[in-house]
């Protein structure tokens, strides 16, 4: 030790360097931020003082991402952290530790070691972050069967409606309350056609936001066509891609429900349903609305509320 007679070592060990870690936060919806600010470096250690004295150890590096957010590692496509609830957090790299001093090589026949030996580096990744919509309730179909007007009747949400297909380009969340206390969210997702599980139409990008849905809504346009045939081939389509892009999804708990009652004339609609739930072989539950005349729809929400409750 300079200075002091006879003094022996007195470096200090490096402070570990900080690591980089991701919290879920309900305050953000969207990725969309990482699209510029997309690099990400937590502090370094600092080096060991005289005196024994350790380096500081760098500060953690805690980013916020949407609940939902699952995160993989570019290069091998592994699934690392899946951030579903508030406060949930994932460490994706850590940081290194610091280096030994020259303390630490004191022995009896050397009193004066210059040894030291240095930190490792901490860990670099590339991250890819998807971010799957969290709901209870999730709508499918094919486009323009009614589904964004019936999110629009039954909530808050206003996403885009118009008479033709692909109006919904992203998914849209709403709010259903039922009554004081109780309350369910429900996703609208843009149409499902043919290929969808391959890609075609909005494809992949969208089916995936079902994954976390505990009931499927399967919006059927009534008034497409009066050949019966042609509607149950439009639902046995949208089977199809539901069962290829993920069997669980296909096995999921959905109803039927025949949207656009206000376009069928009077005492017709119930013989067109027979006739296609019939040709379908369907045993599940199947229910008639008019989303934009809000027919029906207070019965529905009801009873999904309940179904919700007994999955619970």
């Amino acid at each position: 030790e300079k200075f002091i007679p006879k003094g022996g070592p007195d470096g200090g060990d490096g402070g570990d360097g900080g690591s980089v870690v991701l919290r879920a936060t309900t305050a953000l919806n969207t990725l969309v931020d990482f699209r510029v600010n997309n690099q990400f470096r937590a502090t370094h250690g600092e080096a060991g003082k005289s005196s024994n004295r350790t380096g500081s150890s760098g500060n953690d590096l805690e980013i916020r991402v949407p609940c939902g957010t699952q995160i993989y590692n570019e290069e091998t496509n592994e699934l690392i952290g899946d951030l579903v609830e508030e406060g949930d957090c994932c460490l994706v790299a850590k940081g290194g530790s610091g280096g030994k001093g020259n303390t630490r090589f004191k022995s009896g026949r050397n009193r004066a070691p210059r040894k030291s030996t240095p930190g490792t580096k901490g860990e670099s990744r590339v991250l890819q972050l998807e971010l799957n919509v969290l709901a209870d309730v999730g709508l499918l179909g094919c486009p323009n069967a009614g589904k964004s007007t019936l999110i629009r009747s039954v909530s808050a949400a206003k996403p885009k409606v118009a008479d033709y297909p692909f109006t919904t380009l992203h998914p849209h969340l709403g709010v259903v309350r039922i009554g004081d206390e109780k309350s369910f969210v429900v996703a609208d997702i843009p149409g499902i056609i043919e290929g969808a599980s391959q890609g075609i139409g909005l494809g992949t990008e969208f089916l995936k936001h079902l994954s976390r849905t505990r009931l499927l809504l399967h919006i059927v346009d009534l008034a497409e066509t009066e050949f019966h045939q042609v509607i149950a081939d439009n639902i046995k389509s949208v089977e199809n891609e539901l069962k290829s892009f993920d069997p669980d999804l296909f096995c999921k708990e959905r109803w039927l429900v025949f949207n656009k009652l206000d376009l069928i004339p009077k005492g017709q609609a119930q013989s067109r349903i027979d006739h296609i739930t019939g040709q379908l072989q369907w045993n599940g539950p199947v229910y008639a609305i008019s989303a934009i005349a809000s027919q029906g729809t207070k019965k529905l929400t009801h009873q999904v509320m309940q179904g919700l409750d007994a999955l619970d």
